[in-house]
């Protein structure tokens, strides 16, 4: 393995524990901001989640930070309409940032609007974004707003990394299948992370993973 390799993926068990004793310490939801101009100060990295409507961003929220409550959930989709933000760490290490679905199709079209400029807007003009988790839906695999999402993220020079959500829900050799569809996809885009991450909020699959490649992305 090659030094440039070992850097990408430093996802070892000394990088898994120190993640998770990070995320085992105070986190809190700091505020939600309809509009640019209600965002925090800038003073942490962040690292923003985005994802189809329902793709289940919510639930992996508060796997990944072990509090149920954190995030809410809801079987509606489309229900986040801002961009919520949660800091990490006393003192604050950094920022999560949930941000609001998109694709929904029976939401208004000004309201779809809005989201679509909002988040836009916030991922081409936020300095102290580290990194994009996008996520994906492991029974569907990507779909065409997702594909939007990525090119704009190229074009915008945001790096970004895709999230195999609800990967519980199918057989392991699917799963398999999707998620080396989806690393043959992120290979084509330059400001994608090679690596794939199954997860599930259900059972806990790959939640360690992942805590560890938030914390390599902020470093």
């Amino acid at each position: 393995m090659t030094p440039d390799v070992a850097d990408e993926n430093p996802l070892g068990p000394d990088a898994v524990e120190a993640a998770r004793k990070l995320f085992a310490g105070p986190i809190a939801f700091l505020k939600s901001a309809p509009a640019l101009d209600h965002l925090p100060s800038p003073d942490v990295p962040e690292i923003a989640f985005a994802g189809r409507s329902n793709v289940g961003k919510s639930s992996l929220l508060n796997a990944l930070t072990g509090r149920n409550g954190l995030a809410r959930t809801s079987n509606t989709p489309g229900r986040t309409q801002e961009l919520n933000f949660f800091d990490i760490g006393a003192p604050l290490q950094f920022r999560l940032v949930d941000m609001p679905g998109y694709g929904f199709a029976k939401a208004p079209k000004d309201v779809v609007k809005k989201w679509r400029f909002l988040i836009n807007d916030f991922l081409r003009g936020r300095q102290v974004l580290k990194r994009t988790l996008v996520l994906v839906d492991a029974r569907h695999g990507l779909k065409d707003v997702d594909m939007d999402i990525l090119e704009m993220l190229d074009k915008a020079a945001v790096s970004y990394r895709l999230v195999l959500t609800k990967a519980d829900k199918i057989k392991p050799t699917e799963l398999a299948t999707v998620q080396a569809a989806t690393a043959a996809e992120a290979r084509k885009h330059p400001a994608a992370h090679p690596d794939i991450l199954a997860t599930s909020s259900e059972t806990g699959l790959g939640i360690a993973e992942l805590r560890a490649a938030v914390v390599e992305a902020i470093g």
